[in-house]
């Protein structure tokens, strides 16, 4: 059994809640931009002042609504100023915000409302007021406690931020505070359910003490994203993810600019016009960017070049991260000749995919391929890959630029204790670890072991306290003939192809591993045209030679990462497309493999036909 831990940096006074950041944050800089909200005219700043004045005003409102110390709220919502502003809002009014991602189904709705009692709901629009609606309307559990429906946007009459805040005008500032300071660290600061790959979502209770002390030490942790001047991030990752809403903290704290941008359509364009400093991303955005980038090179001619310029990152970022492990000396003269021509031919255009001054990326929710990690740092976008869970508040390791080592998920955040148990699961104790399951003891009894939280992943320590994930305890398949195989270092190969969006290795007591393959819509058509072939559906690629051949070298690749036993021997194609909506993937795009395997089963049958 290994273990490794950083000490804390800052302290909390044990008598404080988030919304002393804020009043902190106001204090020291009122006329400091901590917020650009987007308008059909661009971004807007927002001061601390300003912010600080709509919060008080919405939170008013809630009191005057009759909202007390410790109820809940739920909010449904895209990300965006409004949601942030709800945020602080029900913080100041002494509630505990429980956030409802904006793809959820009517049952999961209904369940989260249910769960966790909230009564009150603030909703991103018209539809989703209507759908809120619809779902009190037909429930048969809500019970008889009239839901209160408000939309963030102003639409005619309906109950709106502007109408909440309007009734709070008589509510004495002396009442304001009663509630607002009526938490402290100990108190649930939000019910945050987890994404239910396993099941059905369990609400974790994220103490305003998880959020103050992530905020308090990440900051000098991370002092080059952090605490450089002007600092400005773009968040385009659903607000109802733990990590999401973690992260608004520490920008607050710091002081940082903070955008929103709704979803991945319009992403590149508001990351053109915000210019982040850093960026907190998922593996998704980086495999995107990485196949626009090489789709564009072929389009254009450039294919080979494009691939000499990859080629050559890879190898210099290797050669780098190699030396600062003590295991080599560095790029030779040759490759940073080779790597310097390209930072000036074609790395540029990569680093401005991003908006052109990200120093920094931050990578998270789910592993990063080495091949993509190795390319974006030698064209000049670290990544720093993360590793955390809805139940440790998100980040509990992380790579530094100063402590970093590719591969790996990091050291742990200062107060934070990682352990390896004897058989491989990762356990956490620290700051981050949140207080227990809402209304489930039978889950809490089975997620703690001698004051550690049991994350369920399989992971390694190295000498110097860098986390490798390995794989989950779930996931691991056991072949009939014994042989245990870890999918997720093969899926990961599998996503690096272009024509691969998703990628589910089989054989759970089967005879040999296999895989299903779901092909991407857009690198489809990006292949079509690069080999000169006509435009198919992905039904019609399913069944044509030449895209079987090119995933069949996709798995080639892959199977090189492992032995002849846990090779993939056969693989099928999925031609319905996996997404949030269908309930195949999260809402932070991780795979729900139980899903996926129950919708998928006659494919998988097929593959083990004799």
């Amino acid at each position: 059994m290994r273990e490794a831990s950083t000490e804390l940096l800052v302290e909390a006074d044990p008598n404080t809640n988030v919304t002393d950041l804020l009043l902190e944050r106001c204090h020291k800089d009122p006329f400091g931009n901590l917020y650009a909200h987007k308008t059909a005219n661009g971004w807007l700043n927002v001061s601390a002042a300003r912010f600080l004045a709509d919060v008080t005003a919405l939170a008013k409102g809630l009191i005057a609504g009759g909202l007390n110390p410790g109820d809940p709220v739920a909010v449904l919502s895209r990300s965006s100023f409004e949601w942030t502003l709800v945020d602080f809002a029900i913080w100041m009014a002494g509630g505990v915000t429980v956030p409802i991602y904006e793809t959820s189904s009517a049952s999961q709705i209904e369940w989260i409302l249910t769960d966790s009692g909230a009564r009150r709901i603030f909703v991103e629009d018209a539809a989703k007021a209507d759908q809120v609606h619809a779902l009190v309307e037909q429930s048969s559990v809500l019970g008889e406690d009239p839901v209160t429906i408000v939309r963030m946007e102003h639409d005619g009459d309906a109950p709106n931020l502007t109408s909440v805040s309007a009734v709070g005008i008589g509510i004495m500032d002396a009442e304001l505070e009663r509630q607002r300071s009526a938490a402290n660290l100990a108190s649930v600061a939000s019910i945050v359910y987890t994404s239910g790959t396993t099941g059905k979502p369990k609400g974790c209770e994220i103490t305003h003490g998880n959020f103050v002390l992530v905020a308090r030490n990440v900051i000098p942790f991370l002092p080059e994203l952090l605490m450089q001047q002007g600092a400005r991030t773009l968040m385009f990752l659903p607000l109802a993810h733990v990590l999401a809403r973690a992260v608004q903290v520490v920008c607050l704290t710091a002081g940082i600019t903070l955008g929103h941008s709704a979803g991945a359509s319009g992403l590149m364009a508001d990351l053109g016009s915000f210019k982040p400093t850093f960026l907190l991303a998922v593996p998704r955005i980086f495999e995107k960017v990485y196949a626009g980038a090489s789709h564009k090179a072929a389009m254009s001619g450039k294919s080979a070049l494009f691939s000499a310029a990859s080629a050559t990152a890879v190898e210099y970022s290797t050669a780098v991260d190699l030396a600062a492990r003590g295991e080599g000396t560095g790029p030779g003269w040759l490759l940073g000749l080779k790597h310097s021509t390209f930072n000036k031919l074609l790395y540029p255009k990569v680093r401005e995919v991003f908006g052109g001054d990200v120093g920094y990326t931050v990578s998270g929710a789910s592993p990063l391929s080495l091949r993509d990690n190795h390319f974006f740092h030698g064209a000049g976008v670290p990544v720093l890959e993360g590793y955390g869970l809805t139940e440790t508040t998100a980040p509990c390791t992380v790579n530094t630029p100063s402590m970093s080592r590719i591969g790996t998920v990091g050291i742990p955040l200062p107060g934070t204790t990682i352990r390896v148990a004897q058989d491989g699961e990762v356990l956490v104790k620290g700051i981050g670890v949140f207080k227990g399951y809402h209304n489930n003891e039978e889950a809490n009894r089975a997620a703690f072991v001698d004051g550690f939280f049991r994350t369920g992943d399989l992971g390694e320590l190295d000498a110097d306290g860098f986390l490798t994930i390995t794989g989950r305890k779930k996931d691991l398949l056991v072949t009939a003939a014994g042989k245990n195989v870890a999918p997720a270092p093969l899926e990961e190969k599998l996503r690096e192809h272009p024509l691969v969006g998703h990628a589910v290795v089989v054989g759970d007591g089967r005879p040999f591993v296999a895989a299903l393959i779901g092909l991407d819509p857009e690198g489809l058509a990006e292949w079509c045209a690069e080999n000169k072939v006509g435009a198919m559906t992905p039904d019609e690629a399913a069944g044509d030679d030449r895209v079987r051949s090119a995933v069949q070298s996709a798995v080639d690749q892959a199977n090189k990462l492992v032995s002849a036993a846990e090779s993939i021997k056969k693989f099928a194609f999925i031609t319905a497309e996996l997404s949030v909506e269908s309930g195949h993937l999260t809402p932070s795009l991780k795979l729900k493999r139980a899903a996926v395997l129950s919708d998928f089963s006659a494919a998988v049958e097929k593959i083990y036909e004799k």
